[in-house]
């Protein structure tokens, strides 16, 4: 879960999201948004980027209204805001107005260096969304997300979801929501493994096992079936990038034990030994080649083509014939 300073009143006069986890970050938004809108249910949002944000907007934004309306406002990306627009905003943070909640969005580090100290001078309330880089965090967070919905789940349980789904919060926070209103009573390993691992083999990850495996008849058969069970094309595409980034992480990571690499990677131990399995009919041409389907295909099911199945398809036997690029000229 996203770390609070202890100014945690989300309706203080300046919130500073700081991090670059894009869940964490869009959450930290909806909880200003949602107690604004509880305030007020006119509340008026507007969520802008760098280049909507010009010298003068902010203060057109944040004049008085005739009504006193409540405003939420979001700057995006705040780092990269230019130097006259960051003069606006350090010149607002210094007198906030009434009824007003800025909420800026930035990625920390060196780049708009000037305007993080500035808000953090100003006395903004601050939540640090970091990407989620090491397992033990990511553990944490999928136990946060069972805690926040009101139900146990085992630590076994926990890390069986983490296992199957892999690092994409998003896709984590999804599954744990799915699990609770699916699932009387507290959830353990073996629920998990009956959605996740279950049902005819129909999961993402199959898909994305039997492809990079280079077993393009069987994955097409599970890709067919997790369609047809209700597998959203986003979660198939997110799987078999997932699936060729750890044979490319692997492939060019150095010698060493599981654990070793689990580390280095941000893998689980017996992964590592899978993708060891998988990885041996594979080429750093393949793997190039397989991310580019991939990337064509989530263009596709994301709206760029019209028939997101046959995307999906083409990916898949791209993918199963670049496991066996290994040796061919």
């Amino acid at each position: 879960m996203p770390r609070k300073t202890a100014n945690d009143d989300p309706l203080a006069p300046v919130t500073l999201a700081v991090g670059q986890e894009e869940l964490l970050l869009d959450r930290a938004v909806q909880e200003v948004v949602a107690a604004a809108k509880a305030a007020d249910a006119g509340t008026d949002v507007r969520d802008l980027t760098p280049d909507q944000l010009r010298p003068g907007t902010l203060a057109e934004l944040t004049s008085p209204s005739l009504f006193a309306e409540r405003k939420v406002v979001v700057v995006r990306n705040a780092q990269d805001l230019p130097a006259d627009t960051v003069k606006d905003v350090k010149a607002y943070l210094a007198a906030p107005a009434e009824e007003i909640t800025l909420v800026l969005l930035h990625a920390g580090g060196a780049k708009g260096k000037g305007l993080l100290d500035a808000a953090r001078k100003a006395g903004a309330r601050e939540v640090a969304c970091p990407k989620m880089t090491k397992p033990a965090d990511r553990l944490a967070f999928v136990r946060g997300e069972f805690r926040g919905l009101g139900r146990s789940a085992t630590s076994e349980a926990c890390q069986a979801l983490l296992d199957a789904i892999g690092s994409d919060l998003r896709e984590l926070a999804s599954a744990v929501a799915q699990l609770v209103a699916d699932v009387d009573g507290t959830i353990d390993e073996a629920v998990v493994g009956r959605y996740y691992t279950g049902r005819a083999e129909a999961s993402s990850f199959t898909v994305a096992d039997r492809a990079v495996e280079g077993k393009a008849a069987e994955a097409l058969e599970a890709l067919r079936w997790s369609l047809a069970t209700g597998v959203a094309p986003v979660m198939i595409t997110s799987a078999l990038a997932q699936g060729v980034r750890g044979i490319g992480k692997l492939m060019s990571a150095r010698g060493g034990r599981p654990a070793d690499l689990a580390r280095e990677l941000g893998m689980p131990p017996w992964k590592i030994d899978r993708v060891r399995q998988q990885m041996r009919g594979w080429s750093p041409d393949g793997v190039a080649v397989a991310l580019r389907a991939i990337a064509e295909a989530d263009a596709g099911v994301k709206g760029g083509g019209d028939d997101p199945e046959y995307a999906l398809e083409q990916a898949v036997v791209t993918i199963a014939r670049a496991a066996r690029s290994r040796g061919r000229g």
